[in-house]
């Protein structure tokens, strides 16, 4: 069996990189768009809070742990029939986006919510008392003082959809994943596997740093 020269090996990684991208950005995106809010709503329901209610907290909250406890292997496969409807196809990067933005959406939710939980409640009730609005109080208070550690959850969102594309390639959505498994390990070819897991890594440590000095930088304490 023909081993990939260096050319076709970039060529390649160029492409499996490429297909990464789209499936983890257009995931991390829907995630940014639909995550926010859903875990604002679950934490603004909760009790002792303006919009407390326990029905709609509960039904959020177990939604969101129904797909958070599924593993996303099952959840690609469950998640075959909306695919098809949405997409059209099953297979390549742009489907396996479909169940990544749903895996995305539900893990960053919960990281929002448990930020949020951090701000102190007593710059809440300080706003309350001066008169501001629930939008103000929202918009000023809640999401610019939980900002950072919104950001620290959505790096490691960003770097969870990074091993979540890589186990989608398996099953035909293209990537890094995909690369890795038809030469590196169907083929046995050690070197494409090594390559494939070092760029990972670096891709990784990059996300890290980045969302790092955002996050350092987004800190207003």
């Amino acid at each position: 069996m023909n081993k990939l020269s260096f050319s076709e090996l970039l060529q390649n990684l160029t492409k499996a990189f490429a297909e990464t991208f789209l499936m983890c950005g257009t995931s991390l995106g829907l995630a940014i768009l639909l995550g926010v809010p859903l875990g604002l709503f679950i934490y603004i329901t909760r009790k002792g809070l303006f919009w407390e209610n326990r029905i709609l907290n509960f039904i959020g909250g177990f939604l969101i742990n129904i797909i958070r406890s599924t593993p996303f292997v099952i959840l690609l496969v469950l998640l075959i029939p909306l695919t098809q409807r949405i997409v059209g196809s099953t297979i390549g990067p742009l489907a396996a986006s479909v169940p990544l933005s749903v895996a995305a959406i539900a893990f960053f939710a919960r990281l929002v919510e448990n930020a949020l939980c951090e701000v102190d409640k007593g710059v809440i009730e300080a706003a309350v008392a001066t008169g501001a609005s629930t939008f103000m109080i929202i918009k000023d208070v809640l999401l610019a003082e939980a900002l950072p550690g919104i950001i620290r959850g959505l790096t490691v969102t960003a770097i969870s959809l990074v091993g979540y594309s890589a186990m989608a390639g398996i099953v035909g959505g293209g990537g890094v994943g995909d690369l890795a498994v038809r030469f590196g390990y169907y083929r046995y070819q050690t070197d494409v596997m090594i390559i494939t897991v070092a760029s990972l890594i670096v891709l990784v440590q990059l996300l890290q740093t980045i969302g790092d000095f955002i996050a350092k930088k987004a800190d207003r304490r």
